[in-house]
C-alpha cells in the first residue's frame, strides 16, 4: 500500500510540474516567494529618490560660489542648465552632513555665464564641459523602476487569468486531459489483435467521425458514448487510441481519478471544462479511462452522501452527456473493468448507448496478438508462435506483450542473435510463475520430495484422457513452488465438463499420494493442490449443479443492495441443514477423486518412480521424454551437470583465444 501512495504522489507532483512548466518564468515559485520579491521591489521604488539623495544633494548658487573661492571642490562639469561637481576632503568636511561627495547646481547661462567663467578661472577646481545626453535614454532611466514592477505584476496574475476567473486559484477548475491531435494519433487498426468483435462494433463510430452526414439523412442518430468492458490488460485503452487513429480526429485522453481534487466543485468543473474543449475541437473522441473512480453507484450508503466530490462530478457528466445539443460530433468512450458498480444512469441509453465486451482473446486472438509485438523483435524461423498461443490461456494481451519482451531480453543477454522457441518457453514460465531459482541450493531430501511429488502430477496427467495433454515438468524452483507441472491445452475450453473437472481434482491429488507411497511422510507441498481441489469441488457443488443429492440449484451467494460494496461474504441463504449437506458432498467429491487417483498410482509404481529418478538425474523433462520413460524406453539427453560443463567451456572459450591472439608470434 506504501509504494502505490508514492507512487501517486509522484505522478502528482511530476503533473503540477508540467502544468506549472507553462506558465511565466515566475511560475515555479510558491506563492510566498512571489509576494516577498513583489514587497522588495515595490520598497525599492518608494526610496529610490532617497538613495539618489545620498548619492547627490543639491545646493543653490551662492553656496556654490563660497565652495569655488574657499577651493573646497574638486571637479566641475558644466551642462547646459546644470551644473554637477565633487568635493573634495576640505568640502567635504565643512559641510554638515558630511555624506554626500557630489553636487548639482541650477544655472541660466545667459544670466550669470560670464561670472562662472571668472569664478573657475580664480579657483583650483578641475572643469569641463559635459556631453550631449540622449533624452530617451532619459526617459528609459526614469521609468526603469515602474516597468519592472507592472512585468512583474504581469507574469503573476495577468498570466493566470487564462486559466480562468480568479487566476490562480480557478486553475484548479481547468482539466487535466491529455490531447493528441491528427498527427499524434498514430496508433491504427494494425496495432490490435484478438479483439475483432470489438472492432467491428466500433467501425461504425469511426464511419460517423469521418462521415456524419451520411447518417444524417435518413435521420439515425450515432451513440454518444461507448462502454469498454473487460479484464485489465485487455486492450481497452489501445481500442480507444486504435479508434482515434483510425478516425483521425484528437483525441481527448483523462482518468477518472484525474477530476477528484481536495477542493469541493473542481471535479465538475473540470468536466464542464473538458467537454467545452472537446466541443470547440469537434468532431472528436474523449476517453475516460478507469471511469469506475467516479462512476459508482449512488444511493444512501454512498460515502459522503448527497454532496459527494464523486458524486457531483457523476451528474456534471450526466448533464454534458445528455445536453440539449444533440448535433455535437463528441463520442465519449469510456473503459473500466468493474462495470457491476457503474451508476445506472451513466449505463442507460442516450449516454452509454452501447457496451463493448473487450475480453480474454482465445486462441486464434492470442497468436494474433503474438505476431503484432513479435514484428518489432528478431525471431528464429523456426520459433513456434502457435505453440505458445496454445500453452497461454487466460493469459491477456499485455501479459502475451510481457512475454515477448522477456524472451527478447533473454535471447540478447545469451548473445543470440534471434529469439528461439526456449527463450518463449521461458518467458512464458517466468511471466506466469517467476523466475526460476536455478542457485538455490536445496536439500537432498526436499529434492526427493519435489521430485516424487510431480511424478505424482505428471504420470496422473499424462494417463487421464480427460485431462489437458502434458508439457512438461520440472523440479527447479520459479516463484513460491518448489516444482511445477506444466498443461498445453488443445483448445479453450468455454464450457467445464463433469469428466474434465474429475480428472482435474485427480492430477492435484497425484502429487500428495507419490509422497505418501513413496516417502513415508507428507509435506506441505501439497498446499497449492488442495486449496486448488478445494475451490474446483465447491465450484461443481454450489454453483454449476453438478451434485445429484443437491439437485440443480445455485447455493453461491449473491450480492447485496445491488452493488458490491454492500455484499456480505459469510451471508447465506440457505439453512444449516443445507451447509451440512454441501459440506458432506464436497467431502465425498474429494475423497472419490482421491481414491480414484490412489488407485491408478498404486497399479504403476514403478512408472512414477522410473519418473522421479529422471527428475532428480534432469531437473526437466518434456512430454516426449516423459513418454519415453512410461514406455520403459532409454532416454537420452544431457543431464544438467553436462549442460553446466558445456556453458563453462562456451563461456572460457573466448577468452582462450582472445589470450593467444594476443601472444606474439615464435621467433624463426
Amino acid at each position: 500500500m506504501g509504494k502505490k501512495k508514492t507512487k501517486k504522489i509522484t505522478r502528482l507532483n511530476n503533473d503540477s510540474k508540467d502544468k506549472k512548466g507553462k506558465g511565466g518564468p515566475l511560475s515555479n515559485y510558491k506563492p510566498s516567494s512571489l509576494l516577498l520579491i513583489l514587497f522588495m521591489l515595490f520598497m525599492a521604488v518608494m526610496v529610490w529618490p532617497k538613495i539618489w539623495s545620498n548619492v547627490s544633494v543639491d545646493i543653490d548658487w551662492n553656496d556654490f560660489k563660497d565652495y569655488l573661492s574657499k577651493n573646497q571642490i574638486e571637479s566641475v562639469v558644466i551642462g547646459d542648465t546644470q551644473i554637477t561637481g565633487k568635493f573634495n576632503e576640505a568640502g567635504i568636511a565643512a559641510r554638515p552632513e558630511k555624506s554626500a561627495k557630489a553636487f548639482t547646481v541650477d544655472y541660466k547661462p545667459d544670466v550669470i555665464g560670464t561670472r562662472l567663467g571668472e569664478l573657475l578661472e580664480q579657483s583650483q577646481a578641475k572643469w569641463s564641459f559635459a556631453k550631449e545626453r540622449i533624452w530617451l535614454w532619459n526617459l528609459l532611466s526614469m521609468l526603469f523602476p515602474f516597468v519592472l514592477v507592472m512585468g512583474l505584476l504581469y507574469f503573476m496574475f495577468a498570466r493566470n487569468l487564462r486559466s480562468g476567473a480568479g487566476g490562480m486559484l480557478m486553475s484548479f477548475g481547468r482539466s487535466k486531459h491529455r490531447m493528441a491531435n491528427k498527427d499524434r494519433a498514430t496508433v491504427t487498426f494494425e496495432d490490435v489483435a484478438g479483439v475483432e468483435e470489438a472492432k467491428e462494433e466500433v467501425a461504425e463510430i469511426i464511419e460517423f467521425l469521418r462521415n456524419p452526414k451520411k447518417f444524417q439523412r435518413l435521420g439515425g442518430r450515432i451513440p454518444r458514448g461507448v462502454l469498454l468492458i473487460g479484464p485489465p490488460g485487455c486492450g481497452k485503452t489501445l481500442l480507444a487510441k486504435a479508434i482515434a487513429g483510425q478516425a483521425d480526429v484528437p483525441f481527448f485522453s483523462i482518468s477518472g481519478s484525474d477530476f477528484v481534487e481536495m477542493f469541493v466543485g473542481v471535479g465538475a468543473s473540470r468536466v464542464r471544462d473538458l467537454f467545452k474543449q472537446a466541443k470547440d475541437n469537434s468532431p472528436c473522441i474523449i476517453f475516460l479511462d478507469e471511469v469506475d473512480a467516479i462512476g459508482r453507484k449512488r444511493g444512501a450508503g454512498f460515502v459522503g452522501g448527497g454532496h459527494d466530490e464523486r458524486e457531483q462530478t457523476l451528474n456534471a457528466i450526466l448533464v454534458e452527456m445528455d445536453g440539449f445539443d444533440t448535433n455535437d460530433q463528441v463520442i465519449v468512450i469510456a473503459a473500466t473493468n468493474r462495470a457491476d458498480i457503474l451508476d445506472h444512469a451513466l449505463t442507460r441509453p442516450g449516454r452509454f448507448d452501447r457496451q463493448v465486451s473487450v475480453s480474454l482473446p482465445d486462441l486464434k486472438g492470442r497468436l494474433e496478438i503474438l505476431k503484432v509485438h513479435a514484428k518489432k523483435i528478431k525471431m528464429s524461423p523456426d520459433a513456434d508462435l502457435s505453440r505458445l498461443a496454445r500453452g497461454t490461456p487466460m493469459f491477456s494481451g499485455a501479459d502475451l506483450a510481457a512475454i515477448i519482451n522477456e524472451a527478447a531480453l533473454a535471447a540478447t543477454m545469451s548473445n543470440k542473435d534471434y529469439v528461439e522457441t526456449a527463450d518463449l518457453e521461458e518467458a512464458r514460465d517466468k511471466v506466469r510463475w517467476g523466475r526460476a531459482k536455478k542457485s538455490r541450493v536445496i536439500d537432498e531430501d526436499d529434492k526427493k520430495i519435489t521430485a516424487y511429488h510431480e511424478a505424482g502430477h505428471t504420470f496422473v496427467q499424462s494417463m487421464l484422457k480427460d485431462a489437458d495433454p502434458l508439457h512438461k515438468v520440472s523440479i527447479i524452483p520459479r516463484g513460491p513452488y518448489g516444482g511445477a507441472t506444466f498443461a498445453l491445452p488443445e483448445k479453450d475450453r468455454l464450457h467445464y465438463t463433469k469428466k474434465y473437472c474429475m480428472a482435474l481434482l485427480q492430477v492435484c491429488f497425484g502429487g500428495r499420494i507419490a509422497e505418501e507411497l513413496f516417502c513415508d511422510d507428507i509435506s506441505s507441498g501439497a498446499q497449492a493442490d488442495i486449496q486448488q481441489a478445494t475451490t474446483i469441488a465447491k465450484q461443481m457443488i454450489l454453483t454449476w449443479g453438478m451434485s445429484e443429492k443437491l439437485g440443480l440449484v445455485s447455493y453461491e451467494p449473491e450480492m447485496g443492495m445491488n452493488d458490491l460494496m454492500y455484499a456480505f461474504p459469510g451471508e447465506r441463504e440457505y439453512s444449516e441443514k443445507t451447509a451440512e449437506e454441501i459440506d458432506s458432498e464436497v467431502k465425498r467429491l474429494v475423497g472419490e477423486t482421491y481414491k480414484k487417483a490412489r488407485e491408478l498410482i498404486e497399479a504403476n509404481k514403478d512408472k512414477v518412480e522410473r519418473i522421479a529418478k529422471a527428475l532428480l538425474k534432469y531437473e526437466t523433462l518434456d512430454a516426449a521424454d516423459v513418454q519415453l520413460i512410461l514406455e520403459d524406453r532409454p532416454l537420452d539427453k544431457p543431464t544438467v551437470a553436462d549442460l553446466l560443463a558445456a556453458e563453462q567451456v562456451k563461456s572460457e572459450q573466448p577468452k582462450t583465444e582472445q589470450k593467444q591472439h594476443q601472444e606474439p608470434p615464435a621467433s624463426q
